[in-house]
């Protein structure tokens, strides 16, 4: 898979047509899952443009996304700039997201720069936590750094669909598949203050990680599945799940 990617991410032709089949899928299942939203009133307001909001969701959720936010309210996401990020991007700029390239390790205070003034501006910032490189369902310092720096809270998300497929990849992704049920989760939204330190920031932090955790496995089991649990950093292998 990662071969794949690399191929891929050297051929801008070839990625723009493999995001292209990508973003039809995901706007298939978007659109002929029957989705079951709880909790939605957390992020009504930043879907309006009213509010922005951080919203921090698993690796493992990233190709559920464009099912959660409407095209009306401006929606940027922190995607990696390797090239299986790179193909991440384009997919989802057929939905209107605009992509922020950097991680943790790599470009990682451009990155908090560009995302804190599209949060001056109105904007909303999709990041997962846990990504690019894991341990799975395990949260980095990065989005609390940025809920620190722009004021604006952090909304977890988990979304999850009846009909997939768990890849065998470190962060075991979900491929979801059309005509099925849908489970939305908003979170309880957490705000990071200016002046918190270090013990404020680990409970924090804590505190996020479990609350991306139930919401995730709510959505699990509302769709029929058993809740995929944390792992290993990239390379990790797993067996795939349907």
């Amino acid at each position: 898979m990662g071969k794949l990617l690399k191929t891929i991410g050297r051929k801008p032709l070839v990625q723009r047509s493999v995001a292209g089949l990508i973003a039809g899928l995901m706007a298939a299942v978007k659109h002929t899952t029957r989705w079951e939203a709880v909790n939605a009133v957390a992020a009504a307001a930043a879907q309006a443009g009213q509010a922005p909001v951080i919203v921090a969701f698993w690796h493992n959720r990233l190709a559920m996304m464009p099912a959660c936010w409407p095209g009306r309210a401006a929606f940027h996401m922190l995607i990696s700039s390797h090239p299986d990020g790179r193909l991440i991007a384009n997919t989802i700029a057929h939905f209107g997201y605009t992509s922020v390239a950097g991680s943790s390790t790599r470009g990682g205070a451009d990155a908090l720069r560009q995302m804190a003034r599209a949060v001056k501006d109105g904007a909303s910032i999709g990041v997962t936590p846990d990504g690019p490189r894991g341990p799975r369902m395990t949260v980095s310092d990065g989005v609390l750094a940025l809920a620190r720096l722009t004021g604006a809270p952090i909304l977890p998300l988990a979304v999850s669909v009846s009909r997939r497929i768990v890849l065998k990849t470190w962060d075991q992704l979900i491929i979801p598949l059309p005509f099925g049920r849908g489970a939305m989760i908003w979170g309880d939204p957490l705000t990071v203050p200016r002046d918190a330190d270090d013990a404020a920031l680990a409970a924090l932090k804590d505190q996020l990680e479990e609350e991306l955790t139930r919401v995730s496995n709510e959505a699990d089991n509302l769709t029929g599945h058993i809740a995929i649990s944390r792992g290993e950093a990239r390379g990790e292998s797993s067996d795939a799940r349907a």
